[in-house]
């Protein structure tokens, strides 16, 4: 019995434990050790975005492929190093991920403040929101605590981040597992209102695919060649309307086939996230309120907390 009762014990302590994890993120973590830490942040990413506005949606682009690969811990930003493979060249973000240099400035600016204190894994998750703001959209209170990881994957990062390729099935099963809804899916695809794409992510859809509106195809297909290898990185914007203001057109372009990447158009093609693309299109209140909503779960993401992990000095390296 005694035995019995030393396991439970045991099983409760380590739920409690495990339950925790996420509850010592908060949205003053910060309130005694840098109280300025949010407009120190804030006036960096201000300068990046006014310089370029396209800067908002790839540092927002940071902060998810940070979070989808073992969770929300700085991995992202870490280089790769004669000893050690980052993710940086993981084939999702080859080419494509980028404003490091705008995390660097940020996390300088942060050190002078308040040295050792706030970690990259929270320079991102505030940037992701600022930049959102900048760009007219929603404003949400960030919680931090989070830590930085000491390692990366780049096999995670191939597997665990979303390809443009990918059909409803594999964008829900990735999303599902981990922890977010099918709505949190459709509203953080609307995070493509903001940004660019490169032509090799898009190709397949604008000449082979016929759920796609045949004069934006033929638009698309303008500053695109069919041929791989030629023009791979030129850029079309994710929202053909307002490509830097961060509202609910993404949704309206779904809805009438001009999505652009092959995953955008799957969120509307007679499945199950019609009526949520439908509903966002028609409500743009109701977009930003769900939109935040997945940003915070999407933030919550098994985050390094209390003694785990480091304050890294440098985003770009491990202590």
């Amino acid at each position: 019995m005694a035995s019995f009762f030393k396991f439970f014990l045991t099983l409760a302590l380590l739920v409690v434990v495990m339950g925790s994890t996420n509850a010592q993120l908060s949205t003053n973590f910060y309130a005694n050790t840098c109280k300025n830490l949010l407009p120190t942040v804030k006036s960096v990413v201000q300068s990046a975005v006014s310089k370029e506005a396209r800067m908002g949606a790839s540092l927002l682009r940071l902060f998810f492929h940070d979070c989808f690969v073992n969770g929300c811990d700085g991995s992202v930003l870490l280089d790769d190093t004669s000893s050690f493979t980052g993710e940086k060249n993981a084939v999702p973000n080859r080419n494509s991920a980028r404003g490091f240099e705008v995390i660097d400035n940020i996390k300088s600016a942060v050190e002078k403040a308040c040295p050792g204190a706030v970690s990259c894994a929270d320079i991102l998750a505030i940037t992701a929101r600022d930049s959102v703001v900048l760009l007219g959209g929603p404003s949400w209170e960030v919680k931090l605590g989070r830590r930085d990881a000491r390692t990366a994957s780049q096999s995670a990062a191939n597997s665990g981040i979303p390809p443009p390729t990918s059909n409803l099935n594999q964008l829900t099963s990735r999303f599902n597992a981990l922890g977010l809804s099918n709505k949190d899916l459709v509203a953080l695809a609307g995070g493509h209102t903001i940004g660019q794409a490169r032509c090799t992510s898009f190709r397949a859809h604008i000449y082979n695919e016929t759920n796609i509106d045949a004069s934006f195809a033929r638009t698309r297909q303008g500053n695109c060649p069919s041929a791989n290898g030629t023009g791979d990185n030129n850029l079309a914007p994710l929202d053909l309307q307002t490509p830097t203001s961060f509202d609910n057109n993404y949704f309206k372009n779904l809805v009438n086939r001009k999505g652009l990447l092959h995953s955008d158009q799957q969120l509307f093609n007679g499945g199950s996230t019609d009526s949520q693309v439908r509903a966002y299109s028609n409500n743009p209140s109701t977009f930003s309120s769900d939109f935040v909503a997945g940003m915070i779960k999407m933030g919550d993401i098994s985050p390094l907390t209390g003694s785990r992990g480091e304050i890294r000095k440098n985003c770009r390296r491990v202590n």
